[in-house]
């Protein structure tokens, strides 16, 4: 069998939630699979560790996808010309995004509606292109996986598809996600935070992540509290708005949040380890891969109630209204007071991250492809 999957997003040191589904799921399966050809499809020339066994072959197409006009030429062109010349059994489309009117087997996999639910937060250009055509894929695909069972709900009901034609393939955190020795977060923390304990925000700096409401959460926990904790930001500032700037400008307590930028894997495995607490409130969340990263390593969460999150934490940490300042301060208040509920918290973390991992992915994404094959 021949399977042609959209690798475009693997790319070295700069994954987020879709290069890092592709990249840990494939990883696992074309290992676990030497009987299948798989044709990685990149539209620029693949770091060499993206190939990661024998029965991998790498094409490249052009151009370079990186704007919605791009996207029309590169994935209704150049990669419907490439799967009628290849004619694989089937194309997995890691991004949701396939070629329209084509004879190939498809497996969309679409992360999240976010777009259609909040499209202020996107660029009008990429706003456009997602809501005109992401309907358009979800039907004639072949068939969708999803990362939630709330994300397959919204996709049935925002696009009229029937549930029996869509998976949920989970999320996972990588293996490296592990509690630390005390002496391990100390390190750590003298080295961000000054030696303080802190609340952890990981994620892009964008809109929908709501880093207006934590910010402001934060500086009336401070106020409430006096405590001298810090609030340690991971992530690049992908649609960094005047709006959070002006925000961030204008709290008593802009010197205690730190901004640590992009960082490497290995050293967000030990800062997602020695955080107090993830802070986590987005406002739209398909899965939300930090939340899996911090309860494997036993650290207590506060996250949002609403589309995904409940559903990924399960019992395992405070849920609150992202949309209330309050809610979100009082949370990190209890978090810093009650200390019994912080370690109950975190035991719960470790159990609640058991029920996801990347082998479970891979595999429950395999299923979906033979599912799609026999189709």
């Amino acid at each position: 069998m021949k399977i042609a999957v959209n690798t475009r997003l693997l790319l070295k040191d700069k994954m987020d939630g879709i290069g890092l589904f592709t990249y840990e799921s494939f990883k696992k399966m074309v290992v676990a699979h030497p009987e299948i050809e798989f044709i990685f499809i990149f539209d620029r020339t693949p770091d060499p560790t993206f190939i990661f066994a024998k029965n991998i072959t790498a094409k490249v197409i052009s151009p370079q996808a990186r704007h919605p006009w791009l996207y029309m030429v590169w994935y209704q062109i150049s990669l419907k010309r490439l799967l009628n010349k290849i004619k694989p059994d089937l194309f997995v489309a890691t991004d949701g995004m396939i070629p329209l009117n084509c004879k190939t087997n498809t497996l969309a996999v679409i992360h999240d509606l976010n777009f259609e639910h909040h499209p202020e937060h996107l660029p009008k250009l990429l706003r456009n292109y997602y809501c005109k055509y992401f309907p358009k894929f979800a039907h004639q695909a072949t068939r969708i996986a999803t990362v939630s069972a709330f994300s397959k709900q919204d996709i049935c009901k925002t696009y009229q598809i029937d549930e029996s034609k869509i998976d949920v393939v989970y999320n996972g955190p990588n293996e490296n996600f592990v509690p630390l020795t005390t002496n391990e977060q100390t390190k750590i923390k003298e080295q961000y935070t000054d030696g303080y304990d802190y609340f952890l925000f990981v994620g892009t700096l964008h809109p929908r992540k709501n880093l207006i409401n934590l910010f402001k959460a934060f500086e009336q926990f401070k106020t409430t509290t006096k405590s001298p904790k810090k609030l340690l930001i991971v992530g690049r500032k992908m649609w960094w708005t005047p709006e959070i700037e002006n925000t961030l400008n204008n709290l008593l307590v802009k010197n205690d949040i730190i901004f640590a930028g992009r960082i490497s894997e290995q050293e967000l495995y030990k800062i997602t380890a020695s955080a107090y607490a993830l802070t986590y409130v987005p406002i739209f969340e398909g899965f939300g891969i930090p939340l899996v990263e911090a309860m494997s390593c036993g650290t207590p969460v506060i996250s949002s109630n609403i589309t995904s999150m409940p559903e990924v934490v399960g019992d395992a940490g405070i849920l609150v209204n992202p949309f209330s300042v309050d809610e979100i301060a009082n949370a990190m208040v209890r978090m810093n007071d009650e200390h019994c509920l912080r370690g109950k918290l975190s035991e719960k973390s470790l159990v609640q991250a058991q029920k996801f991992s990347w082998q479970k992915t891979a595999d429950l994404l395999w299923e979906s492809i033979q599912k799609t094959v026999e189709k």
